[in-house]
């Protein structure tokens, strides 16, 4: 690879579009590389494909990328998570003020937000309401007619949870979590996406668009770079049902933060306090419509916050790392992008092998969180150095503010 500017330039062998990757001094696996080349080489890659620092190996498709397409999108691109993102807000509460055990602060966000998996995902399932809340039924009640419209022609879909996962957290890697910032000041900031209806979306039309290249005969570097062209018959279905996906992924998100802010206010446990300005609430996993060196294209972004100038955003760290607030500097090179988080630089099940309790509970020394072997996979050694993957991007977003967790609750 050779340096230029502030990223580098991956060789493409294969052929294809240029990769630049904004990498430099942070860890960059074979594996991704080669999943990125597999998708450089597809022939609607609109100039290049622009990497973030937090990349890795995904399913289907490299997390840390933001692809832009003509005439066509990827389903696996985007993902099954669609519309995972970040939702952050700052309070009026202050960091002497919160109590010295702050147990019964997780307690209570863990009893006001399902969280986890149970019962394989069916009817006792912890992690999704059993008679969903009359603030989740009125938001529900916003949706459902765009729902009904997909199911029309993709009836399969509905075979699964929807109002009964709105508003709650899940697994891996989604948390809700109180936060310090550089001046005392206390956050909540929160991960989660379009949970079970928008897994069952993304799988769907990952499988069309497998079907479809069959059907129309298209030899592809990698199965899972199925792709979906403009004016077939799944397209515009695929776009109808991303965008609504997207809407219930937001939603979601803000009925778990006002339940969040109910339940901290009932608990006793802390001062009165206010919400002081508009949260930030940003998609990560996503497909959009946006203009780019003089052509009307379809931006995917796996792993990766829409960053134009001005535009707020949210980087976390992990379980034990610092998380930032930023603005971006709309870098045109990057599509207007940053990077959605820390980034794996190991799988799950390499860092359940490599990391005990013991080092698990060092890292997450100081925070109230879970600390028991079902988060092993999520604590702070299986991720990349935060301040490293936020140096390479300098010049994609400045930060705003800097966060540090103080109580983390995970699924």
């Amino acid at each position: 690879m050779q340096t230029q500017r502030n990223y580098e330039v991956l060789s493409n062998e294969a052929g294809g579009v240029p990769i630049k990757a904004w990498t430099v001094g942070v860890p960059f696996e074979d594996e991704a590389k080669k999943q990125l080349r597999a998708m450089a080489s597809l022939p609607f890659i609109h100039k290049w494909i622009a990497v973030m620092p937090d990349v890795h190996r995904g399913f289907g498709a490299t997390v840390g990328s933001v692809v832009a397409t003509a005439g066509a999108v990827i389903p696996a691109a985007v993902g099954v998570d669609i519309g995972c993102g970040m939702i952050a807000v700052r309070t009026t509460m202050r960091a002497e003020q919160l109590p010295d055990s702050l147990g019964k602060v997780r307690s209570a966000i863990e009893k006001a937000v399902p969280h986890g998996r149970t019962d394989n995902g069916g009817r006792n399932d912890r992690g999704a309401w059993q008679d969903a809340p009359a603030m989740h039924r009125e938001a529900w009640a916003r949706l459902k007619p765009g729902y009904d419209a997909i199911l029309e022609k993709h009836p399969r879909l509905g075979r699964g949870p929807d109002l009964g996962h709105l508003g709650t957290l899940g697994t891996g890697n989604h948390f809700i979590e109180l936060c310090l910032d550089e001046a005392g000041q206390v956050w909540l900031m929160l991960h989660s996406g379009s949970r079970g209806v928008g897994n069952r979306i993304g799988s769907h039309f990952i499988e069309l668009a497998k079907e479809d290249m069959s059907r129309f005969f298209i030899h592809l570097p990698e199965r899972d770079l199925a792709y979906l062209p403009e004016g077939t018959e799944y397209f515009e279905d695929y776009l109808h049902a991303v965008s609504w996906a997207q809407e219930y992924a937001a939603m979601n998100r803000e009925l778990m933060l006002r339940s969040v802010v109910e339940s901290l206010k009932a608990s006793g446990e802390l001062p009165e306090f206010e919400l002081t300005e508009a949260a930030v609430n940003c998609h990560h996993n996503y497909v959009a419509r946006e203009h780019h060196y003089g052509k009307n294209v379809f931006v995917t972004r796996k792993g990766a916050v829409r960053a134009r100038e001005g535009d707020l955003g949210i980087i976390p760290g992990s379980m034990g790392a610092r998380s930032y607030i930023v603005r971006g500097k709309g870098n045109a090179e990057a599509f207007h992008s940053c990077s959605h988080g820390a980034g794996r630089v190991m799988s799950r099940e390499a860092a359940k092998r490599h990391f005990t309790l013991e080092d698990h509970a060092k890292a997450t020394a100081g925070i109230e969180c879970r600390k028991d072997a079902e988060v092993i996979d999520e604590t702070p050694g299986a991720y990349k150095p935060i301040d490293a993957v936020m140096a390479a991007q300098a010049d994609l977003v400045d930060v705003v503010h800097t966060l540090r967790q103080v109580v983390c609750v995970k699924g």
